[in-house]
């Protein structure tokens, strides 16, 4: 059984749980969504941290509050449609061919909501400022066909973050504001990927030969198994900021993001076949038993530059420069939820800190309409010798175009379009199952997204 051995570690587990975040949605590198606001999308995320008539800066840059001079109500539309096809092979753990397809294509048309409310106090308190939102700034959902070609290695990935935000902000000055929030997260996630198990069972049974031999019951790839892991925490964390107005036609605004630490805490659920568990049941195995599992994970800090430039009444240019923490990913473990907390995963992750570049503009039509537009350069964290089939990551570029209708002067409308072009990620990566998998991913993603603001 020392072949079978390589199983009981739970690496593709470990690893999963956080590489299942990293596929995202292909809006953002990593599994980072930036879509909580129309806007924003509209300006391809340029100038999220000194928006003049946006809520959203409750979640970007609380000192921003300020630009808001009456209660804002916001509620903002999203909805992430990701593209993408596999195209390549692999081999077992004895060098046989993996059977299965491409795996169709893993990505849903998911929305992605959001809601803020800004609130400018008054009389002694006309300098304060405050807000609430709900977000989800990480997340994705994908599911490949459970008899794909890289099936040990994923088949669905289903995360969730959800952030309660309260901020607060304050006017030290006509030109100078600072604020300070505080974000509760809940983290949910859910994950699978099939087994190997005759592989297992063959090259562990003292005659590797026995894989070949038909009257032997156990062959590579003819009694997969599969593993569910899901689990969900809830952490703290907070974010604050400052936005500096050195003259009347020019803003400065930065802010800053906490990591927030989570402890999943869930369980593992295996489904094996009945002449695998019988097999297991007479020698005593019991790793592949159901039962309570936790996993660390950390959301990663982010920090943002924003500028805007008036350049007249009507026109306006505006430019982002977003790092994101990525190098809190160093690694994934899993631990049993036993007496001595044995652990059964630890897989180097190696992701490396990224950079958003983002330049956009807005042109006031008319009274009525503005139009925006903008472009963005996205880096991946990921890299060529860890990147697994769920994390198809690789440098991305976006485009985006958007407009608001001002119905009136309490309410507005917006739209927004954004299309997004990926670098092809190359997949080069073993299974824990043993199997070796080699291909080349290809896809795209395009955002739609709808706002509608009211103030009182």
């Amino acid at each position: 059984m020392q072949t079978a051995s390589r199983f009981t570690s739970f690496t593709a587990l470990a690893l999963g749980i956080a590489a299942a975040l990293a596929f995202g949605q292909a809006d953002a590198s990593g599994f980072q969504l930036r879509e909580n606001s129309v806007k924003n999308l509209g300006r391809a995320n340029s100038g999220t941290a000194v928006a003049k008539s946006d809520a959203s800066v409750v979640s970007n840059n609380p000192a921003a509050m300020v630009n808001l001079d009456k209660t804002t109500v916001q509620t903002d539309v999203t909805v992430i449609d990701l593209t993408a096809k596999f195209e390549g092979g692999g081999t077992t753990a004895l060098g046989t061919p993996l059977n299965g397809g491409d795996g169709g294509d893993p990505g849903k048309a998911s929305p992605v909501p959001a809601l803020a409310v800004v609130v400018p106090l008054s009389g002694a308190f006309d300098k304060l400022t405050l807000g609430a939102s709900v977000s989800a700034p990480f997340g994705l959902k994908t599911e490949y066909d459970a008899d794909w070609v890289g099936r040990y290695n994923a088949i669905t990935s289903d995360v969730k973050t959800i952030d309660l935000t309260f901020s607060a902000a304050l006017a030290l000055s006509d030109r100078f504001s600072v604020g300070l929030g505080v974000v509760y997260e809940r983290a949910e996630v859910t994950l699978s990927n099939a087994i190997d198990f005759g592989t297992a069972l063959c090259a562990g049974s003292g005659n590797p030969a026995n894989c070949f031999n038909p009257a032997f019951p156990f062959h590579p790839q003819g009694a997969d198994g599969r593993v569910e892991v899901s689990g969900d925490d809830t952490g703290m964390g907070w974010i604050a900021g400052m936005q500096w107005r050195p003259t009347d036609n020019f803003s400065i605004g930065y802010s800053h993001r906490s990591e927030i630490d989570h402890d999943l805490s869930g369980t593992a659920d295996f489904t094996k076949p009945a002449s695998v568990d019988a097999v297991f049941r007479a020698r005593g195995v019991t790793t592949y038993d159901d039962g309570a599992i936790t996993a660390p994970l950390t959301t990663p800090s982010v920090d943002t530059l924003s500028a805007q430039w008036d350049i007249n009444d009507s026109f306006r240019l505006m430019a982002d420069i977003q790092r994101t923490d990525w190098h809190s990913l160093q690694s994934v473990k899993i631990y049993r939820e036993n007496a001595n907390h044995t652990q059964l995963g630890n897989e180097p992750f190696n992701w490396k800190d990224t950079t958003y570049f983002a330049l956009g503009g807005e042109w006031d039509m008319s009274d009525s309409f503005t139009l925006r537009a903008g472009v963005g350069k996205d880096q991946t964290p990921t890299n060529d010798v860890t990147r697994t089939p769920r994390l198809p990551d690789n440098d991305r570029m976006l485009y985006s175009l958007g407009l608001t209708w001002n119905v009136s002067e309490a309410l507005s409308v917006d739209a927004a379009f954004q299309h997004i072009t990926i670098d092809t990620p190359h997949i080069d990566i073993r299974s824990t199952s043993g199997s070796h998998l080699v291909g080349d991913f290809s896809g795209h993603a395009n955002l739609f997204g709808i706002a509608a603001q009211y103030k009182f």
